[in-house]
């Protein structure tokens, strides 16, 4: 049973994104939206950690909520992929559950 994961929060205001990290897991995904996509930044405090789960966990940010806060392609990570909202809708759906970490 999967789980899809939602962050909403800036990783640099809380822990969520982390602990979220931390509680995934295999085949489980994660999606970052409102201030959360900030986890998505490259070269920053926990890129490492968002690194670290690519591969067993999927990634991803949605992008309209990136848009608007000038997150382009190339200030995000590369293993974090972008949704759109039709896209979040069939994350619900591919997976058992949803949890979110506020």
């Amino acid at each position: 049973m999967s789980t899809l994961h939602t962050v909403n929060k800036s990783p640099f205001a809380t822990d969520a994104l982390l602990s979220c990290l931390n509680h995934c897991s295999d085949g489980d995904a994660v999606l970052m939206i409102e201030d959360g996509v900030y986890g998505a930044l490259a070269n920053s405090r926990i890129s490492k950690a968002v690194q670290a789960r690519a591969g067993s966990v999927t990634l991803l940010i949605l992008g309209p909520d990136a848009q608007a806060r000038g997150l382009n392609s190339d200030k995000c990570l590369s293993d974090v992929g972008r949704v759109d909202y039709d896209g979040f809708v069939d994350l619900v759906t591919q997976h058992d559950r949803t949890q979110a970490w506020l």
